[in-house]
């Protein structure tokens, strides 16, 4: 049997007929998650493709999982609109089904949310092969679990995502980005923890280690391009007043634009190596820089993201570990989680109810 389906009906059937455990990807933009285990058959999710309505008046849209998030991203720009989330990897293929089971966000999520903030409605077949609906197309629905919301991060691992509807929001006319060096760690977590007390609206908050044990502050502002150039000089000033900053860069236009495409495909790591994503909060940072220091690094959304590149797995998961931390491998070969997951016996509950037959991978 082909495993690429075409059509809902297809999909459908490959469910209920395929006796093997089955994963299903998109656009192989994680291949660490896309990789099938053994006794397990890839599902091929691409042919499912294309966006079923979109209302540019209602800022909403409903797509095929396969859709690239390119595709949307294109047509969502002719109406001035767009996914403020900042969905990862679209220049590599990244699909909408991929994103939702993924959970990947990029730089936007500081100031707007994640992906989970912007989710409407789902279609799926369960493992018995049912297309179910939950959610809706519209802002206002909510009844019920939320299950919207649950598949948010589910790898694959409770049914096959078939629809998806989203909302989005008005784009920024400009943008402009700020990079503020500070001589240590310590100093450039203090201006972190002081921004976040400010009314700033910063649409990206990462934090970049740099040579010599220093480290950048990257922040982006987004919106109306007279407006930006007495935002900069605001944000400047108090941080020069605020904080121990040594000295500032704007990166603009084109420069600008580069800086953040690289960020979002991850072109800043070795295409070989690995990447793995850790939710953290601040006060992990010590801990992973004096562990983990040789690694390629970068920490996102205000420093609640962790990026870890090229580094040694065993390692990660035994640091994650005592940390009680969870870790995405999104790149790389070996099991997706690293160190300690939580809320299993939910997750395992939900699946009983949505896969009774093993159907799919294991929660």
């Amino acid at each position: 049997m082909n495993l690429q389906p075409t059509t809902l009906a297809e999909l459908q059937e490959i469910v209920q007929q395929t006796k093997s455990t089955l994963l299903p990807y998109g656009g192989g933009s994680k291949p660490a998650l896309s990789a099938p285990p053994e006794h397990t058959q890839q599902l091929n999710m691409r042919s499912l493709s294309g966006i079923i309505e979109y209302e540019p008046t209602e800022y909403t849209f409903t797509a095929y999982a396969g859709t690239p998030v390119q595709e949307i991203a294109v047509e969502l720009a002719q109406h001035g609109q767009y996914l403020p989330f900042d969905p990862l990897l679209t220049a590599k293929g990244a699909t909408l089904g991929g994103v939702v089971a993924t959970n990947t966000a990029g730089a936007g999520r500081y100031r707007y949310g994640g992906v989970r903030d912007f989710i409407l409605g789902v279609r799926f077949v369960d493992g018995n092969g049912r297309l179910v609906r939950s959610g809706g197309k519209v802002v206002k629905n909510s009844a019920g679990f939320d299950l919207p919301k649950f598949f948010v991060g589910s790898l694959g691992r409770y049914g096959v995502l078939a629809e998806i509807s989203f909302k989005v929001f008005p784009q920024p006319q400009a943008y402009t980005t700020l990079r503020f060096n500070f001589a240590t760690l310590d100093s450039a977590l203090a201006a972190i923890h002081r921004l976040a007390t400010t009314p700033f609206e910063m649409d990206a908050l990462d934090l970049e280690p740099m040579p010599n044990d220093q480290f950048d502050c990257i922040i982006r502002l987004g919106g109306l391009p007279q407006a930006l150039p007495a935002r900069v000089k605001r944000l400047t000033d108090f941080l020069r007043a605020e904080t121990a900053v040594q000295n500032t860069i704007q990166l603009q236009d084109e420069n600008e634009v580069t800086y953040w495409q690289v960020q979002n495909s991850f072109d800043w790591i070795p295409s070989e190596a690995n990447l793995v994503k850790i939710p953290i909060t601040s006060k992990h940072i010590p801990v992973l820089e004096n562990t983990l220091f040789e690694a390629k690094r970068r920490y996102t959304v205000g420093a609640n993201i962790a990026w870890f590149a090229d580094v040694d797995t065993a390692r990660l998961d035994r640091v994650l570990n005592s940390l009680d931390l969870v870790g995405l491998q999104l790149w790389g070969t070996g099991q997706p989680y690293l160190g300690k997951r939580k809320g299993l016996p939910l997750a395992q509950r939900v699946k009983k109810a949505l896969d009774p037959h093993n159907s799919f991978l294991e929660a």
